[in-house]
């Protein structure tokens, strides 16, 4: 049997009105190919390719003028739909899902904030379409949410931005009490040992106000990253850019390092760890986190490879600030208990932190912090950097290694979240050009110097992406509806 949409009933929701409310009216979208210049490995696969969804909303405030916001996310195929398809087969279900989610957006009646409207689209529109979407498909190539939310979040993004552009104010302003009609009561549950009501406070009350114009940036190494020249095979790329690691340090003055594991090989993340460890140590203070992508079930893998670093190379060891989701990212059927790893360093969850529920069901397993990702939706990256901070969790920011408009966002919601360390962004090492119109507006959010990202040219309403000054050709939109097929 299919599953019915929830009835919305918009006054009930939100029964005092706001002059600021807006609701949809219409949806364009976009498909925009990128080509990396070096593979980027998930897991078991290789990233050589990815598609961008881009969208444009159209809203209606309540005194019947129109605004439009713009928001945009890689389809990145590997870390969102891991499995046996095929990468095309994948990448093509995405886009067809995209399109799905913008037909029902643009009949979607919910007035409200964005994250109003945003919330209840995920809540009772998004599991149907998904379910519609799995229907006649083999259970093994059933879209996973994860891949469901990536592709709602280019829509909800687009949403808070052109809320923001309505009513003329940058949309990090709007989550406050003059703005919403509702509270976190109405989205958020305190856990059941901790006596925390949501009552009376919004997003901007576990936010960093005024925001930080400048953030310490992560690098990505990748597991295929050639380290040394001596590694070298003949197939770096000869475009300028830097090629090993100890080239990116120098140039861009990078202190944080991210470094891609394996899961399933603890001899090599062992070494691995070490040889990034002594090349950042070479060239001053460093930061370390180990990524071991979703490929452990043993939390003694982790532990093992964590106590032989202490005793045996304790500067590799101290300088790891934290580890990010070793274990499956389906937390509710891997309910494997981490207080083991937690005990030794911060333990951050990735893939796995869909949404707050299911943050709240980590840091019960004994998870301490999140990582947070716009492409999981602006809404619901909001909604958990509020339940994770009320609860004393750590934050970070993460990458989808974002191009073009997808870099803004990414980049504000670390600059407003007061993470562990900065925010890490990596679109730079593996598709510099695609954001060649993109960094001519914003010079400092597509280049990484003294290992910062500079936000001060991010101005306006919205997102404050300075869109008009952006010299990109979009072409024909794949798909448009409501106001924009008119």
């Amino acid at each position: 049997m299919n599953p019915q949409p929830l009835e919305i009933d918009a006054q009930k929701k939100n029964p005092v009105a706001k002059v600021t409310d807006v609701h949809v009216r219409g949806v364009e979208l976009f498909f925009l190919p990128v080509r990396t210049r070096v593979p980027l490995k998930f897991g078991p696969e290789t990233l050589t390719e990815v598609t961008c969804a881009r969208a444009r909303v159209f809203v209606e405030s309540t005194d019947g003028k129109l605004a439009e916001g713009w928001g945009e996310t890689p389809l990145s195929v590997p870390w969102v739909w891991p499995c046996d398809m095929s990468y095309t087969s994948r990448d093509q279900a995405l886009q067809d899902f995209c399109i799905r989610l913008a037909s029902a957006l643009s009949g979607f009646e919910v007035t409200g904030h964005a994250m109003e409207i945003g919330y209840d689209f995920q809540q009772s529109i998004l599991p149907v379409l998904l379910a519609e979407f799995n229907q006649d498909r083999d259970p093994a190539e059933h879209m996973p949410l994860l891949a469901a939310l990536v592709c709602c979040s280019v829509f909800d993004i687009a949403i808070h931005d052109a809320y923001g552009i309505a009513n003329k104010v940058p949309v990090y302003q709007t989550y406050n009490r003059r703005y919403m009609n509702r509270d976190l009561s109405r989205y958020l549950a305190a856990a059941d040992d901790v006596n925390i009501d949501f009552s009376d406070r919004y997003p901007e009350d576990y936010l960093i106000i005024p925001p930080e114009k400048k953030l310490p940036v992560w690098h990505l190494v990748g597991g295929l990253d050639p380290l040394e020249v001596s590694e070298l095979n003949g197939n770096a790329p000869n475009d300028g850019e830097p090629f090993l690691l100890e080239d990116w340090i120098k140039r861009d003055g990078i202190t944080c390092l991210k470094v891609k594991l394996r899961g399933n090989d603890q001899a090599w993340d062992y070494q691995r760890l070490v040889q990034v460890g002594h090349i950042a140590k070479s060239h001053g203070p460093f930061w370390l986190t180990a990524d071991f992508n979703c490929t452990v079930t043993n939390p003694d893998y982790v532990n093992e490879v964590l106590d032989r670093l202490r005793e045996e190379q304790p500067a590799i060891h101290d300088a790891i600030l934290y580890v990010e989701q070793p274990f499956p990212y389906d937390l509710e059927a891997n309910r494997i208990d981490v207080h083991s790893v937690s005990e030794r360093k911060p333990l951050l969850m990735d893939e796995s932190a869909h949404n707050w529920e299911l943050v709240k069901l980590g840091r019960t397993l004994g998870w301490t912090g999140v990582a947070l990702k716009t492409c999981k939706t602006q809404t619901g990256a909001l909604l958990s950097l509020c339940w994770a901070r009320a609860h004393g969790m750590d934050l970070m920011v993460q990458d989808l290694t974002n191009p073009m408009l997808a870099q803004i966002p990414h980049v504000l919601l670390a600059a407003y979240a007061d993470t562990l360390m900065g925010v890490e962004s990596n679109a730079m090492q593996f598709y510099p050009s695609a954001s060649l119109p993109e960094a001519k507006v914003h010079p400092g959010l597509y280049q990484r110097r003294g290992g910062q990202l500079d936000l001060t040219s991010i101005e306006g309403p919205g997102f404050g992406y300075r869109l008009s000054e952006i010299e990109r050709e979009l072409g024909a939109p794949a798909a448009s509806f409501g106001v924009a097929s008119a």
